[in-house]
């Protein structure tokens, strides 16, 4: 069976960059289970996963546009340091908007923090290390839910 539209597979991945660092993986946990072609996974790793098989062992490398997108300058924004309040602001510390995004601290001014909304993995080439565990057809459930239920999935 090849991993198509509406297949559940399973793979274990480890994700570098083009240094060499390891920003994610999952050795040593259970292999990510999910529902491919739903938009599940950024669209550079689902076009690299489609067609694969069982047992296949393969590497894919994911380029900005079909990983977390390019940098945008349009997400940077100066936001008075009054709008933190009393707190202590330090570069890398990460807070929620009101909107839900995530915004990271980039530059701190007396009178301003320049945060940025962009994906930490922005503008970042991506290198996925992937073996393909099992595969399956989508029950009809999971496909309305949107995810994988049981084992490696969601349990309602």
């Amino acid at each position: 069976m090849q991993i198509t539209k509406h297949s559940v597979a399973a793979i274990h991945y480890t994700l570098t960059d083009n240094n060499g660092n390891v920003l994610d993986s999952s050795t040593g946990r259970d292999p990510l289970h999910y529902i491919h072609g739903i938009g599940n996974l950024i669209p550079g790793m689902e076009d690299g996963l489609e067609g694969r098989t069982k047992g296949d062992k393969f590497n894919i490398k994911v380029s900005p546009e079909k990983g977390y997108g390019v940098k945008s300058d349009d997400l940077l924004q100066q936001v008075p340091r009054l709008a933190f309040g009393d707190q202590k602001i330090e570069l890398g510390m990460q807070f929620q908007t009101n909107q839900g995004s995530v915004v990271t601290v980039t530059k701190v001014g007396l009178d301003s923090i320049t945060v940025d909304a962009n994906h930490p993995l922005a503008g970042v080439e991506l290198n996925f290390d992937v073996e393909v565990l099992e595969i399956r057809i989508a029950t009809e459930e999971e496909l309305t839910h949107g995810h994988v239920h049981g084992p490696g999935g969601h349990h309602h």
